[in-house]
C-alpha cells in the first residue's frame, strides 16, 4: 500500500512548498505528484493523470484540500466515487469530514436492526444517514467550484469599476511594454524551473509566474549567463 500525495498551484500567491509540507506532515514517505495548473478540471492536468494512472486498490491519495482535487462539482464528485469503488482511500487535510474513511463509516455504522416492527423506520434511517454522507461530499466539490466563480465575477467586477473610473486597462495601443519586478520573477524561475532549483516544466513557471513566453526564454538565458 503507497501514500501519495498531490499538490497543484494556479497562481504565483499561491504556496506548493506548504501543501507539500502538510501532505508530508500526514505522512513522510508520501510520494508528491506536483504542478502548476489553472484549469478545474483533470484534463489537462498531466502529473494528476499520472497519479490516477499509478494508484492501485489499497493506496491513499491526499490532498491538501478539496480544491486541489477539483474545482468542477460534477466532475469531483464523479471521481470521488470512481476512487473510492477501486479501494483508494481519499484524505483531504482541510475537509477531513469528506475523508473516504468518514464516509465508510457511514455505510458499515448501520443502526442495527431489531426484528421488530420499528426495523422499517430504522431502515428508513440508516438510507438517509447514507444519503447524507453522499451529500456532505458533493456539497463539499460544489463549495470548491463556487469559489472560483465568486473569484471570476470578483475580478469581473473590479476591471469594469476600473473601466469606468476612466483608469487604462492593459496596455496601451502603441505603448511600449515595461516589464516590473523582474528580479522577483528571475527568482520564481530559479525556485520553480526544473532547469534550476524547481521541478516544474517551462509552461508551468510561465503560467505560474504569469510571463510571456519571450520574457520568460529572456529571463531564463539571462539567468544562466548570470549563474
Amino acid at each position: 500500500m503507497t501514500t501519495y500525495g498531490y499538490a497543484r498551484i494556479s497562481t504565483k500567491k499561491q504556496s506548493i512548498e506548504r501543501q507539500i509540507r502538510n501532505i508530508l506532515n500526514y505522512d513522510n514517505n508520501a510520494i508528491i505528484y506536483q504542478e502548476a495548473y489553472t484549469g478545474t478540471k483533470v484534463s489537462g492536468r498531466k502529473e494528476f493523470k499520472k497519479l490516477l494512472k499509478a494508484a492501485k486498490e489499497g493506496d491513499t491519495i491526499v490532498f491538501d484540500s478539496v480544491s486541489r482535487m477539483s474545482r468542477n462539482a460534477e466532475e469531483g464528485t464523479e471521481l470521488y466515487f470512481e476512487l473510492y469503488d477501486k479501494g483508494i482511500e481519499l484524505v483531504f487535510l482541510k475537509e477531513s469530514y469528506i475523508n473516504t474513511t468518514t464516509y465508510k463509516k457511514a455505510l458499515n455504522n448501520n443502526i442495527q436492526m431489531t426484528n421488530t416492527a420499528v426495523d422499517d423506520i430504522l431502515i428508513g434511517v440508516n438510507k438517509y444517514l447514507i444519503t447524507l454522507a453522499k451529500e456532505q461530499i458533493k456539497i463539499a466539490f460544489e463549495q470548491s467550484e463556487k469559489e472560483v466563480n465568486d473569484l471570476r465575477e470578483r475580478t469581473k467586477e473590479g476591471i469594469e469599476t476600473a473601466r469606468q473610473q476612466g483608469k487604462q486597462i492593459g496596455q496601451a495601443e502603441g505603448k511600449k511594454l515595461v516589464v516590473k519586478k523582474s528580479f522577483k520573477a528571475k527568482e520564481d524561475i530559479v525556485k520553480y524551473s526544473k532547469d534550476f532549483k524547481g521541478t516544474l516544466s517551462d509552461v508551468e513557471v510561465m503560467k505560474l509566474v504569469g510571463l510571456s513566453r519571450n520574457t520568460y526564454y529572456k529571463y531564463k538565458k539571462e539567468l544562466r549567463e548570470e549563474l
